[in-house]
């Protein structure tokens, strides 16, 4: 099944393809398709926003269109950034500066109240217009530092155990990311459609409606 990824971020279109497509989807992104259409990201949830991506993208080409929304909920600061993660301290401020903005927000708060999660909504909808949604969260904690390579976003400070996010491989990340859970729910749903014959998967060469 061929889905186009509602995304402009080169990381998490890494992760989408090497998530998804060993269970037998088809990943495109938008800049393969050649795709240029102003998404506005207004939504107050994960789960609003990831809608609106998926949508725009899928009205503008009327195929199979998967879209995340995701960020970092910090429990010490009320659930912030939350879906505000990408545009925290501003939507032009560099990543590394929005880390070290975070990282200062947190600098007397003790061990045991830097508990934070990841959360991801994944918004997927069928060229014929079903629509299906997921959810799923990582727990963990903020840390002290930045460590590691690995990732992106928030990953270099956010720990679980004694690594932060950019220190595991990503096949370890994948195992319990918030993303990587959500996108097997969704891999797991749709090929249950599949084999009940609920959803059809049809060869690129055929002109039906629910083409995917």
């Amino acid at each position: 099944m061929k889905v186009i990824v509602a995304t402009g971020n080169a990381g998490k279109m890494r992760e989408f393809k090497r998530i998804l497509e060993p269970l037998g989807f088809q990943v495109t992104s938008m800049k393969e398709e050649g795709i240029d259409v102003p998404i506005v990201e207004d939504g107050t949830t994960f789960a609003e926003n990831a809608r609106i991506k998926a949508m725009t993208v899928h009205q503008h080409t009327g195929e199979a269109v998967i879209a995340d929304d995701s960020g970092i909920c910090v429990d010490a600061l009320g659930g912030r950034p939350g879906v505000y993660s990408a545009r925290y301290g501003g939507e032009d401020l560099p990543h590394p500066e929005k880390i070290k903005l975070l990282l200062s927000e947190l600098r007397d708060t003790p061990p045991e109240q830097r508990g934070a999660r990841y959360e991801c909504a994944i918004h997927f909808v069928l060229a014929d217009g079903r629509e299906y949604a997921f959810h799923a969260d990582c727990p963990g904690m903020v840390g002290y530092e930045t460590r590691g390579q690995n990732g992106f976003g928030y990953d270099p400070i956010f720990y679980i155990g004694e690594r932060s996010f950019a220190e595991y491989s990503d096949e370890e990340k994948d195992r319990i990311s918030h993303r990587g859970k959500a996108l097997r729910q969704m891999a797991e749903e749709i090929g249950r459609r599949v084999e009940s014959g609920e959803i059809r998967v049809t060869n690129p060469s055929e002109k039906e409606n629910n083409r995917c």
